[in-house]
């Protein structure tokens, strides 16, 4: 189970890089094709529309050739169109291949958080918690590398570099031995026996009266509030991380290397609040550790609008990382918990909803920074994590008063 986890956990970390890498080269792609912060939105826009899909039939794949299987495709995919990129293809290529790499990380994504969440007893939002700590890991390191590469004039290894660590990846998901899981993880399709065993009813999950692909009716309200939080988490947090560096070369004017290396600053203080998320969410309660992170995180932004300075924004985005840290792999769980025996569906649900938000938000975002200053963009950026703030707490309510299996730690 632990090399399981490990191998869980070197996943996330090559989709935490996948998902950031685009954003810590942006400035050099925008300066190499002669494009716009619009079409560097839409880059990264058509990466999370492959992103979407591919979550999306993660539970199809999954269910027809077993879990591993999945995941080789997913990876495979992610390699392959990792390469395509290292050769600076013409814009228009570049624009098609994103869908791919999005499809490659979404799927990994959403197979392997689902596993974990599935296979692992005690302690999900720890097991959580450490698989989000290595997304951090890989998000982190891109920044510093490119940071690295971008002083040195070669900015564009970032995706051959990326490749690599894939095709590795791949290589350990195809060969290595999981033990008695094997048989769980194996190529093989779910039985019918499996599979209603999977389906379980219980709380706010299924029943004979399905409302909504096997969902109870009174589900679905928080089912719903659970998909926006998702949708716009996801796509805030792209949106700040894809365009923190330009926002700071923009407010501040520091230099693009420096701006990379901040980028390295939010991710790291993601990391290291990811060490303790998961242990301190099990002890207080999801929906208190939830409430908590959100406000702090509403209370950040709207001070990182309000005051430009260097230092100041410096303070902000290390904080923000912390705040930020535990919010989409608890929320995740405590979604699971809420609407058990749904665990591959609810998860590919609402990881595919935050895919959609990560299209949908950086897409906004760039056409705000081409269209308003820097100052406009921080305020809009706030206003989503205010909005956050308010469905998160709409969802608590919900969970609270639809089931009487209560989170863990509550």
């Amino acid at each position: 189970m632990k090399k399981l986890l490990w191998l869980g956990c070197l996943s996330y970390l090559i989709i935490g890089v996948a998902h950031v890498v685009g954003g810590a080269i942006m400035e050099q792609l925008i300066e190499h094709y002669g494009l716009t912060y619009k079409d560097g939105g839409q880059w990264i826009m058509n990466q999370f529309l492959g992103f979407l899909v591919g979550v999306l039939f993660a539970p199809s794949i999954t269910a027809r050739i077993g879990k591993r299987g999945a995941v080789l495709i997913a990876i495979g995919i992610l390699t392959v169109s990792e390469a395509a990129y290292s050769l600076l293809l013409p814009w228009g290529w570049m624009l098609t291949i994103a869908p791919l790499a999005g499809l490659g990380f979404g799927m990994t994504e959403a197979v392997v958080g689902a596993m974990i969440i599935d296979l692992w007893k005690n302690g999900k939002a720890s097991a959580m918690s450490r698989l989000e700590t290595f997304f951090g890991v890989g998000a982190l390191l891109i920044p510093i590398a490119a940071a690295y590469l971008i002083q040195h004039h070669v900015w564009q290894l970032s995706f051959p570099i990326l490749a690599a660590m894939s095709g590795i990846t791949f290589v350990l998901w195809m060969t290595l031995s999981f033990g008695e899981l094997d048989d769980q993880l194996g190529i093989i399709p779910r039985t019918s026996k499996e599979s209603n065993e999977h389906h379980k009813t219980d709380g706010m999950a299924v029943s004979g009266k399905s409302a909504f692909f096997g969902y109870q009716r009174k589900a679905l309200p928080f089912l719903l509030l659970s998909a926006l939080f998702f949708m716009i988490y996801v796509g805030m947090e792209m949106s700040f991380s894809n365009y923190l560096p330009a926002i700071l070369i923009g407010r501040s004017g520091v230099a693009e290397a420096s701006a990379a290396a901040v980028l390295g600053l939010f991710w790291g203080t993601m990391v290291v609040g990811r060490l303790f998320a998961g242990v301190l969410a099990d002890r207080i309660g999801y929906s208190r550790y939830l409430l908590i992170a959100t406000i702090g995180a509403s209370g950040v932004f709207i001070l990182m609008a309000l005051m430009g300075q260097l230092s100041w924004m410096l303070i902000f985005v290390g904080l923000s990382g912390l705040f930020f840290s535990g919010i989409f792999g608890i929320a995740l769980v405590y979604a699971n918990v809420l609407i058990p025996g749904m665990t591959e569906r609810t998860t590919s649900l609402l990881v595919a909803c935050g895919g959609l938000g990560g299209a949908i938000f950086p897409r906004v975002t760039g056409w705000f920074m081409d269209q308003y200053s820097v100052q406009s963009t921080l305020w809009y950026i706030s206003i989503l994590v205010v909005l956050m703030l308010l469905l998160l707490g709409i969802m608590l309510v919900l969970g609270r008063g639809q089931t009487a299996h209560k989170p863990l730690g509550e």
